[in-house]
């Protein structure tokens, strides 16, 4: 067995990029010197593993990047590692390189990806979460998610200004796939009318009900998520039967949420994680992924974590709250 000093690490960013990675990359690269290992990056995500795209990671230049959103390492779905051929060539590679461990920064896709590498490849692997998303369970927060919820209010506040001064309804789209965390928490802090997520059936019934009663005075917010099963353009078309005197305008966010520095929140969370997985290796650990709960580290076997971060009765009761105190202030109770 080689000296734990010794060993070469190897580190790649896959599937969506989100703020924080960088910082992640710095973590990693800081505790790897420190203890005495070889840290290289793999370009590319699991595209780059097949390909054998690895580059050497200086911690000095990793440092002059931990504030910048991205990745510098670049990231991209892989449809090739979907196959079992796809996987043994990145097999191939590792033993090439003399790869000891592997560290992946991803979300739920990348995370079943290693499950499958790990029939065939017995390195120890251990994964990050970096999505926007804050999907995967294991941890309260995934990198990259306090900062495009913040992209989100900053973008939306300036929508609500031209709404105001129209009289408006305007429905906003942001990101998250089939996750209303986003929606749930940029809508919560923008005083939206109304927010409409995934995990929810009732409330666009909710919604109509409270939009038959607009009478202009104000600007009306909707902030949905991407992944509602309705969608922007039904709701729209819903509305304006139920209430055809609305000024309405659709504004989706786009990928503007998974651009920019990342926030404070996420540049401390990118290195605490970093650390954190080196430090996994270094006690032998395989097949986990590190996160925070309740502000505290935790692994995650690769098993559970494939499982959907599901909305808490918190936050749905919060939707509740806020919801119904301003549609009884519209009606006048």
């Amino acid at each position: 067995m080689k000296n734990i000093k010794q060993q070469h690490i190897a580190v790649f960013t896959s599937g969506g990029d989100s703020p924080g990675m960088n910082a992640a990359l710095f973590g990693i690269a800081k505790k790897a010197e420190q203890s005495g290992m070889r840290l290289s990056g793999i370009r590319k995500g699991y595209e780059g593993l097949i390909d054998g795209d690895l580059v050497p990671l200086d911690t000095h230049k990793l440092q002059k990047m931990a504030h910048r959103g991205g990745t510098i390492l670049k990231t991209a779905r892989s449809k090739r590692f979907l196959m079992l051929e796809g996987r043994q060539r990145a097999l191939e590679n590792l033993k090439k390189n003399d790869v000891d461990a592997l560290i992946a920064i991803g979300g739920d896709g990348t995370f079943k990806g290693l499950l499958a590498f790990s029939e065939i490849c017995d390195l120890p692997f251990i994964g990050i979460p970096g999505t926007i998303d804050n999907d995967i369970s294991g941890t309260d927060y995934t990198l990259g998610f306090d900062s495009a919820v913040n992209t989100a209010i900053e973008n939306i506040d300036k929508i609500q200004d031209t709404a105001e001064s129209h009289n408006r309804v305007f429905i906003v789209e942001v990101m998250g796939r089939d996750s209303g965390y986003i929606a749930i928490h940029s809508g919560l802090m923008v005083g939206a009318d109304a927010i409409l997520i995934p995990e929810s059936g009732a409330d666009f019934i909710y919604l109509l009900d409270k939009i038959k009663n607009y009478d202009s005075e104000d600007a009306f917010l909707i902030v949905i998520s991407e992944g509602d099963e309705i969608g922007a353009e039904l709701v729209a078309s819903k509305i304006k039967e139920i209430n055809t005197n609305i000024d309405l305008r659709i504004t989706r966010m786009g990928h503007v949420q998974r651009g920019g520095n990342p926030s404070a929140l996420d540049r401390m969370l990118g290195i605490r994680l970093g650390v954190a997985a080196v430090d996994a290796l270094l006690k032998g650990r395989k097949n986990i992924m590190v996160g925070v709960l309740n502000n505290r580290l935790h692994s995650t076997p690769f098993e559970e974590v494939v499982k959907q971060h599901q909305i808490n009765d918190e936050l749905q009761g919060l939707l509740e709250l806020f919801g119904n105190e301003k549609y009884n202030e519209r009606i006048g109770n």
